[in-house]
């Protein structure tokens, strides 16, 4: 079966292999927050970065009483989750978004407390594999690295920023040693033509970067792929954007993971997590009033690294990094806000609703 869109068409039948990153690490930290009670007989997970929906199959085959809410920006590989996930169907909703529109997509959806939220950053597999996309610097193909529909390309970024705002660009986001000699190299060779296609793009960088540096660093065109595709789907922003909202989300009891592969993704959920398990009291208080009480319990102690076996049967696992953590306190609830709709009313019929429409189209249909 092949599912059309706007921008081409691709299907399971013709879906790349997806192995999920520490897949088994993720269930045993997110299934025991999908577990049903009482209280909260039909728990939400929310996947904000769907995917192949490899981990989130995994969690709704684990956990059946679980429903998700699976967001993702890029159309293609929203149409591949929607025929995998189709066992589960009326468990299953789906948005095209990016992921930090999550308070939008819950608000829309009647669900301010969920028990479960996944991020898993980075490029998916769907991406590093469709060459024509131009994330990978191995083969030929047009300068796009454009994640969803909209926004612009890797091609105007290189063609349009000025030579300051291009080091800038490769510095921050590449950590690039090299950015200022790489920027006036750019400049310089779109000035005899225009940037198109990565295979001219990686022959100026093998050209810029010093041999030595290229015999010990990796592949010369790695940390400006990386920038130029940060810069263009504005990923950073996003991250430090939905990651407060996503803890924000989390009921008492609910659970966060988070899987980044460097250090500048790694680093804000760092942050973020330990400056959400500490108390925010002065030291010698006898008594934390609640509102200072720390919110989360860390479960994990550092980042949690894939096992020699995995990176052994799956390469693209070995920079993975995971941490994650419990909510334990809200101090809205403590403060005495108006109570919330229950958690336990279950999600309206499994549906794939971008942000742009008003009609969602079921998924098993």
């Amino acid at each position: 079966m092949m599912v059309q869109d706007g921008e081409g068409s691709v299907g399971p039948a013709h879906a790349p292999a997806h192995v999920p990153v520490m897949l088994a690490e993720v269930l045993a930290l997110l299934a025991p927050a999908l577990e049903p009670t009482p209280q909260t007989p039909h728990p939400v997970l929310v996947d904000c970065t769907l995917g192949l929906a490899g981990h989130a199959s995994a969690l709704l085959e684990a956990c059946p009483e679980a429903h998700l809410v699976g967001l993702d920006r890029d159309p293609q590989a929203l149409a591949i989750a929607r025929e995998r996930l189709a066992p589960y169907a009326d468990r299953v909703t789906l948005v095209e978004a990016v992921y930090d529109e999550l308070p939008d997509v819950l608000a829309d959806l009647g669900r301010p407390r969920v028990q479960a939220v996944l991020l898993d950053l980075g490029l998916s597999s769907l991406q590093i594999d469709s060459a024509e996309r131009g994330f990978a610097y191995a083969a030929d193909a047009p300068l796009d690295m454009r994640m969803g529909r909209s926004g612009p390309t890797a091609a105007e970024v290189l063609n349009t920023y000025e030579v300051r705002d291009l080091a800038r660009v490769l510095r921050r986001y590449g950590e690039e040693r090299f950015a200022d000699r790489i920027a006036r190299r750019l400049v310089e060779a779109r000035e005899v033509e225009p940037f198109a296609r990565s295979g001219r793009l990686v022959e100026l960088l093998r050209a810029a970067i010093p041999m030595a540096t290229q015999k010990t660093g990796g592949h010369p065109a790695k940390r400006t792929f990386q920038a130029l595709r940060i810069e263009v789907n504005g990923e950073l922003a996003a991250l430090e954007s939905v990651l407060p909202s996503a803890v924000s989300a989390l009921a008492v009891g609910g659970r966060i993971a988070v899987l980044a592969y460097h250090s500048l993704e790694d680093r804000p959920v760092k942050q973020v997590l330990a400056a959400g398990a500490a108390d925010r009291a002065p030291r010698g208080l006898p008594v934390v009033p609640p509102e200072l009480r720390a919110e989360l319990e860390l479960l994990t102690k550092g980042a949690q690294r894939p096992t020699e076996a995995e990176v052994a049967l799956n390469p693209r696992a070995t920079s993975a990094r995971l941490r994650a953590a419990a909510r334990i306190f809200d101090p809205r609830q403590a403060g005495g806000r108006p109570p919330t709709p229950p958690d336990g009313v279950p999600l309206a019929g499994a549906r794939e609703t971008p942000r742009t429409t008003t009609r969602p189209e079921e998924v098993g249909a």
